[in-house]
């Protein structure tokens, strides 16, 4: 498993470039945020905030198990995100 410090690098990006992405998809289609397009980013903090809290917890028994199951739900969600980013039409 790669560092901890690697894994919530990589979770800032990616989250980060699929908001992008969400804003970037309201500018080309409609020019402005949309009631779907806002709840989806809020969604995407709120998956950030959980993901980083449980990478952040020190009191874990099994790291290398709680680590694999952390890049589990957030390759989940990421997944999920860019889904949801093609059904936005």
């Amino acid at each position: 498993m790669a560092s901890v410090k690697n894994l919530k690098k990589e979770i800032n990006y990616v989250l980060g470039d699929i908001v992008n992405i969400v804003y970037v998809w309201e500018m080309t289609t409609v020019g402005k945020p949309t009631e779907a397009s806002d709840k989806l980013v809020d969604e995407i903090y709120e998956t950030f905030d959980s993901l980083m809290t449980r990478a952040n917890q020190k009191d874990v028994e099994s790291k290398k198990a709680h680590f694999k199951q952390i890049r589990k739900d957030y390759e989940a969600a990421a997944n999920q995100f860019v889904a949801k980013i093609n059904e936005l039409n």
